[in-house]
């Protein structure tokens, strides 16, 4: 007999339907190519596509390098993203857990004397027992795989939120550290220009004390002096500062960054090719969250659809019991027991219908959540291209910009030592000149961060 029941429970279980949508990708508009891409890029199939090269390439600065590493073991962000894997993990093992029939073993032991009364003698007795029990509802409707599909899914979505989170922490320390260079570079350029134009100052004041020229031309000299000298300070704070922000970054206190390449070294690739917007689907870690989440929703569906249906639990124990402790494994101590058990909700006042239609009306959010994740991230990247090919283009005119004010200043010098013009001339051009030189430190760091900002949106940087 029990045999038999066994076979039947486990041809239940085996033949049971699993009730829910299957999952299948939504369908997407894709774009045959990214706006904002130059045409001869996108004929370079033999180079790979940006985003699929790892950030140790793109980033060619040693040190920039160690100090990503650092903050991708150290920073809390990424610490707590992998935290969560774990807890996803082991929720995955709860929820799969339900499939299977749970087992508990017991044993225990009892002496127990009665007092001795009017009409009974006084009588002590012993019990023992050891016992095996087994519970299992079946999942014959499949609740339980459906349930575990979704954990899974969940769990795969917290690993690719914490890609998500490698990807960003690695650009934010990029762009940080480029920030920082940059206001290094900004720094040396107002001391160097200090220096000189305090040496002009002191030349204009001999010729004024020798009656070469008027006080008017001192006082214009030291403005050139006091504008040089007020930046000075302003970017010795933000550097500070941005010291402060990348330590943080680093998972650190903060504290001092070790520089390695100037602003000017910095190596950029010759070319960005940025590859088919189909395979943004695959390759950016958001994306792929929000699909993990979308199939999590639709496995949600089935397990609210089986409440529907009867819950078939099977139970069953055997052991041992006896008075006597030398008798409790011998045959006549033994008992068992087994037994099958079947509920049927009947009314709910309405509770089942509205989980599945929470269920559903959470799957759809879900399919146009993933669909706008998509739409963003097309967006994202034509930004991106643009800003790139565009902020390339601004820094060439602002190196022209540049030279073109830096021979001004020059020429007025000559202008001014020959006598032909005023200090007037020589402030403008210089004031032009130290303008130039400080607006094309920023024209090369914007390149240097859409580059970092077209990777990212490429879905690169998660790669290790």
């Amino acid at each position: 007999m029990k045999p038999c029941i066994f076979l039947l429970s486990v041809a239940l279980l085996t033949s049971g339907c699993t009730l829910g949508p299957n999952y299948r990708r939504p369908a997407v508009a894709v774009p045959g190519s990214y706006r904002g891409a130059i045409s001869s890029e996108a004929a370079q199939t033999q180079l790979a596509p940006l985003g699929d090269q790892k950030w140790w390439d793109i980033l060619q600065d040693e040190q920039l390098r160690m100090l990503i590493r650092t903050a991708l073991t150290q920073n809390y962000d990424s610490r707590i993203a992998a935290s969560r894997v774990l807890e996803a993990r082991a929720q995955l093992g709860i929820t799969r857990g339900d499939q299977f029939p749970g087992l508990s073993a017991g044993a225990g032991i009892s002496d127990n004397r009665t007092a001795q009364s009017k009409f009974l003698p006084a009588f002590e007795t012993s019990t023992g027992q050891a016992n095996l029990s087994a519970a299992w509802e079946l999942d014959f409707w499949g609740k339980f795989r459906r349930a575990t599909e979704a954990a899974r899914a969940n769990l795969l979505a917290t690993e690719w939120a914490r890609q998500e989170v490698v990807s960003t922490l690695v650009a934010n320390v990029a762009s940080a550290y480029f920030q920082l260079r940059a206001l290094d570079l900004e720094l040396e350029i107002s001391q160097r220009t200090l220096n000189s134009r305090e040496e002009s100052l002191r030349l204009t004041r001999i010729l004024s004390d020798g009656g070469s020229t008027s006080l008017l031309d001192v006082r214009q000299a030291e403005q050139l002096v006091f504008t040089a000298s007020a930046e000075i300070p302003a970017l010795e704070q933000q550097i500070e500062q941005q010291e402060n922000f990348l330590s943080i970054l680093l998972g650190q206190n903060p504290g001092d960054v070790p520089r390695g390449r100037t602003l000017t070294e910095q190596r950029q690739p010759p070319e960005v090719p940025p590859g088919l917007p189909s395979s943004l689907l695959e390759r950016r870690p958001d994306i792929r969250q929000a699909e993990a989440q979308l199939v999590a929703a639709n496995a949600e569906i089935g397990v609210a659809r089986a409440d529907y249906f009867p819950q078939i639990s099977l139970s069953g124990a055997g052991g041992f019991q006896s008075s006597a402790l030398t008798n409790l494994f011998s045959g006549p101590a033994g008992a068992w027991s087994f037994g099958a058990s079947l509920a049927q909700p009947i009314f709910t006042g309405g509770r089942l219908r509205s989980e599945v239609r929470l269920a559903e009306a959470r799957q759809q959010t879900a399919v146009l959540f993933y669909q706008q994740s998509i739409q963003g991230a097309f967006r994202s990247v034509s930004d991106a291209l643009v800003a790139y090919h565009k902020t390339r283009e601004f820094r060439t005119q602002q190196e022209l910009l540049f030279r073109s004010a830096q021979d001004a200043a020059r020429l007025s010098h000559m202008r001014y030592t020959g006598g032909v013009t005023g200090y007037l001339e020589v402030l403008t051009n210089e004031t032009n000149a130290f303008s130039g030189e400080l607006g094309l430190v920023q024209a090369r760091l914007n390149e240097l961060l859409t580059l970092v900002q077209l990777y990212q949106a490429l879905g690169g940087g998660w790669q290790q």
